[in-house]
């Protein structure tokens, strides 16, 4: 389980005539990352720097990277990821665009401004609590589908999903063990899952 952000957030600060734009996105993959990074400096394609640090939540454990984008090194980047790891977030991108306003700030004025524009956006995040689960799928019939969305909602279970055909297919996220516990009771339960199937793993909200 890790702590995340609910949305993506923006801040802007100004210091001694740089503009400084703090964007923090909610990501899933150093992939993802990668993708948003390059799009946010296609979009600043006139700033002088696009300074950037992400920690990614993986099964193998945490994954961090962080770039000064020219700035002198240690200014921007490995501070921004102090803040992050020092918050214990994770699955979080943070770039903090810079304009120069042609008054130099010194590696003290640079860490405290690239800091400050990540502390100002982070001001607007709510942290919410995920977890590495599994989606799932459960076809039922008709007749048994109060009993399971009343056996779902009692063991916190979040329903994405529900598909209405020649059968119920409920569709369904949750961590891997509460599910393992589904197919352990599957004879005890008083409805009748016809059918179980993983979808895949994704992030869950806990």
């Amino acid at each position: 389980m890790f702590k995340t952000i609910e949305k993506n957030v923006s801040a802007e600060i100004v210091e001694k005539k740089s503009k400084f734009i703090a964007n923090i996105f909610y990501v899933e993959s150093a992939v993802e990352a990668e993708n948003i990074i390059r799009e946010t400096k296609k979009k600043y394609f006139d700033a002088r720097h696009n300074c950037f640090a992400y920690s990614i939540y993986t099964s193998d454990g945490i994954q961090n990277k962080f770039s000064d984008d020219g700035e002198p090194s240690g200014t921007a980047g490995s501070p921004m990821l102090n803040i992050i790891t020092s918050k214990n977030l994770s699955n979080i991108l943070v770039i903090v665009t810079r304009y120069f306003g042609g008054i130099l700030l010194g590696t003290g004025g640079l860490v405290r401004a690239y800091t400050g524009a990540f502390q100002e956006a982070l001001n607007n995040v709510k942290e919410i609590s995920k977890d590495l689960g599994l989606e799932a799928s459960m076809n039922l019939n008709y007749s048994d589908l109060e009993k399971a969305k009343y056996y779902l909602n009692q063991k916190s279970i979040n329903i994405v999903d529900i598909i209405y055909d020649e059968n119920i297919t409920l569709i369904f996220e949750t961590q891997k063990e509460k599910i393992d516990d589904i197919i352990s009771n599957k004879e005890s339960l008083n409805f009748n899952i016809k059918q179980l199937e993983i979808i895949r793993e994704k992030y869950i909200q806990i």
